[in-house]
């Protein structure tokens, strides 16, 4: 068949029409949904694709959510396709104040910890406490890590022996902003002297409506958000609903919503379970645990840690187990005693709770990245409770798709073709291109294709509306090897 030349040309002629014979290509583009400032380039409600740690500086500014976001995604994910979506601010900026008390009269090394980040002052001999404020504002001020490009979340002023600290954005997210002396070899001239307050407590909670409109069409497969309040999170899975969401019928762009949450045990437990959805990952902090690393920091470097597995459809890599990745960049708590064991780690999986883990290295480790799937029909469920599902099944579907595309567009359905019209297509034709997809997943370490699974495929034309056919297409996805149950028999 020459599809654009005419077949009741008489005038002689030799010439070839040119076409795709078709090429499966899957992508996996991450947007990262957070606060900049108006130094940046990037409007409130605009979204932008960001190649460079320098670009999200440039885009959302200096010390901003989105570019520390940015900064944690490319440590763990360096050539990560990503997008910037500029959430506004809303509410009261929380204000801080750090007094400092009687210096060590022998001076030393100050050091304060702001956001897992360390701002260190050097203390002469002598030095008064207002002048201490003075030095340690302006190092909070111009502090920039040269080895990762990070600057920290508050901007800083100095009066009177007080340092006042006031977060770069409005909202209640700044309240979970650490600060904290830490010990160090030598001694810290801070230990002891500096009392903390909070004068003006963050308050207001951002809406992402704005920016899941701006995504419009576009495809954005992993979505990372740093608001994990529960108007933000139903909105998320809306936005990814089966029924006219990202992936229903009327869309199929398919994608998936990752949010941090900070809590206790019960109530992140309890917060998952109160949201049955296989369109939302939550990553779980511990309240009061000492975690200096900021929640959106962390959950950007989570999924970071993972990204280039879920978009691994082609060899296999994104059914594979997750458990001892390193996630970097991240601290662990303070408090050892909140490094979640096996016991918590087994408690949030079975209720819809991601789990991470900590060395004796004090690295943070992947434990399982999981939904918060739990029922389907009010009847237990786990199909999609696995991350690697829902990225396996959209790896699937693109691949199918693109199959059923690049053999069957632009032809007639007919019964039966006894002249192999190139034209024309029957429902046995549609089956075969379905079946050796599968086999084709199947080598790619995607899914599994028995015979039987085989044979459940059909495609049959429908009664009432001649120009359509009906697929059932099942799907047995690979499953990850979490679990290595054995028995070791010994012998004397």
């Amino acid at each position: 068949m020459v599809a654009n030349i005419p077949s009741d040309i008489v005038a002689p002629l030799l010439a070839f029409d040119v076409e795709s014979a078709g090429q499966f290509t899957s992508e996996t583009k991450m947007i990262l949904l957070g606060h900049g400032l108006a130094a940046g380039s990037l409007a409130e409600g605009g979204i932008s694709l960001c190649s460079s740690v320098n670009e999200a500086r440039a885009l959302a500014g200096r010390g901003s959510m989105l570019e520390s976001m940015a900064i944690r995604l490319f440590q763990n994910a360096p050539s990560q396709e990503l997008y910037l979506g500029r959430v506004a601010d809303a509410g009261t900026a929380e204000i801080r104040t750090v007094t400092i008390g009687v210096v060590p009269a022998n001076g030393g090394q100050g050091v304060l910890q702001v956001a897992g980040e360390d701002v260190s002052i050097e203390i002469a001999a002598g030095t008064s406490a207002n002048a201490v404020a003075t030095a340690l504002a302006a190092a909070v001020n111009a502090y920039f890590n040269a080895a990762t490009k990070k600057s920290l979340p508050f901007t800083a002023t100095a009066a009177t022996n007080v340092v006042t600290l006031t977060a770069r954005h409005k909202g209640v997210y700044a309240s979970k902003l650490d600060a904290f002396v830490p010990v160090i070899d030598g001694g810290n001239a801070f230990n002891g002297i500096l009392t903390f307050a909070t004068t003006t407590p963050g308050a207001g909670v951002p809406d992402v409506a704005t920016i899941l409109a701006a995504m419009g069409d576009d495809p954005f497969e992993i979505v990372v958000s740093a608001f994990g309040d529960d108007s933000n999170r139903t909105k998320l899975d809306d936005f990814h609903n089966n029924t006219a969401g990202r992936w229903s019928y009327a869309q199929q762009l398919y994608g998936h919503a990752f949010y941090p949450k900070a809590g206790t045990t019960a109530e992140l437990t309890a917060s998952a379970l109160a949201k049955d959805t296989w369109h939302l990952t939550m990553i779980p902090i511990l309240s009061n645990s000492g975690m200096a690393t900021p929640d959106y920091e962390f959950v950007a470097a989570v999924v970071g840690r993972i990204a280039a597995l879920l978009g691994s459809g082609a060899d296999g890599r994104v059914s594979v187990n997750q458990t001892g990745l390193k996630v970097e960049g991240v601290l662990a708590p303070r408090d050892r005693t909140y490094w979640p064991g096996y016991a918590t780690r087994d408690a949030f999986l079975k209720n819809g709770v991601s789990a991470w883990k900590v060395n004796t290295s004090g690295d943070v480790l992947i434990d399982k990245v999981i939904t918060q799937q739990q029922t389907t029909n009010n009847v237990p469920d786990t199909v999609f409770r696995d991350i690697q599902a829902v990225y396996q099944i959209t790896y699937a579907l693109k691949f199918h798709r693109t199959a059923l595309a690049n053999e069957h567009s632009n032809k007639a359905i007919v019964d039966d073709n006894p002249a192999n019209n190139a034209n024309l297509r029957t429902p046995k034709d549609i089956k075969a291109t379905l079946v050796n997809s599968t086999v084709q997943l199947q080598m790619r370490g995607v899914v599994e294709a028995s015979q039987d699974l085989l044979d459940q495929i059909a495609v049959t034309r429908d009664n009432d509306n001649r120009n359509r056919v009906n697929i059932v297409l099942p799907i047995d996805r690979a499953n990850p090897l979490d679990i290595f149950a054995g028995l070791a028999r010994v012998y004397a």
